[in-house]
């Protein structure tokens, strides 16, 4: 979904897609422009229920293996000919293993958290009804819904929440400039760089990062 800058016109932002990487000493196999679906299916769900994956003509167990994921732009056939594929992936793309594989984990695990993330990802959501929040508010949401659980969980819930509406394109993250003007949006490469700095959340006084719902 196209995301609006301030002056009105629509930015579009390139197709996204996941490349893998499957490692055990001294092998490796390499599958590019995966769809979420795709991922999931193939890689992610399996791995999490601690399934051998087959690919490549080999046997890759979760046990002995490594499994990278990157987000990423789409990768031309001949960006990945002649080794150059991962190494295009690195260089362009996002490294986000951690948070897809806690993510399924939490899915295979099924109970409340699961729940919690989905309730109050339309909780904030229904925040940004009225317009843009600073992100610090949905801190200020998961304190006054959950104010019975340690800080880091609410602390998780947040960040989680907000990765999960921008992944789907319900939230659109924007930075105010240093100097005024206008905000400006962050772009895909730079969510997890944001979402994992302290100063993105913890400056309500003057508030750097906004989140604003997509419209349609």
């Amino acid at each position: 979904m196209a995301a609006r800058s301030d002056s009105g016109r629509a930015r579009c932002d390139p197709v996204r897609v996941y490349h893998v990487e499957l490692a055990h000493f001294p092998h490796q196999a390499h599958a590019f422009n995966l769809s979420p679906e795709e991922l999931d299916a193939t890689m992610v769900r399996p791995w999490v229920h601690g399934e051998v994956v087959e690919f490549g003509e080999r046997r890759w167990s979760p046990e002995r293996a490594k499994l990278t994921i990157y987000e990423g732009p789409e990768l031309p056939t001949d960006e990945m000919s002649m080794g150059r594929g991962w190494p295009n992936v690195t260089r362009s793309g996002v490294d986000v293993t951690d948070r897809i594989l806690a993510a399924a984990t939490r899915q295979a695990q099924g109970g409340p958290a699961d729940s919690a993330v989905a309730a109050f990802k339309e909780a904030v959501l229904a925040e940004c009804g009225d317009g843009r929040i600073g992100i610090h508010q949905v801190v200020w949401l998961a304190n006054a819904r959950y104010g019975q659980s340690r800080v880091s969980e609410r602390m998780a819930l947040s960040e989680q929440s907000v990765w999960e509406l921008l992944h789907e394109r319900r939230l659109v993250m924007l930075r105010a400039p240093p100097a005024a003007g206008e905000t400006e949006p962050i772009v895909p490469d730079d969510w997890q760089a944001a979402l994992l700095s302290w100063a993105t959340w913890a400056d309500p006084g003057a508030p750097t990062v906004f989140l604003e719902a997509t419209q349609g």
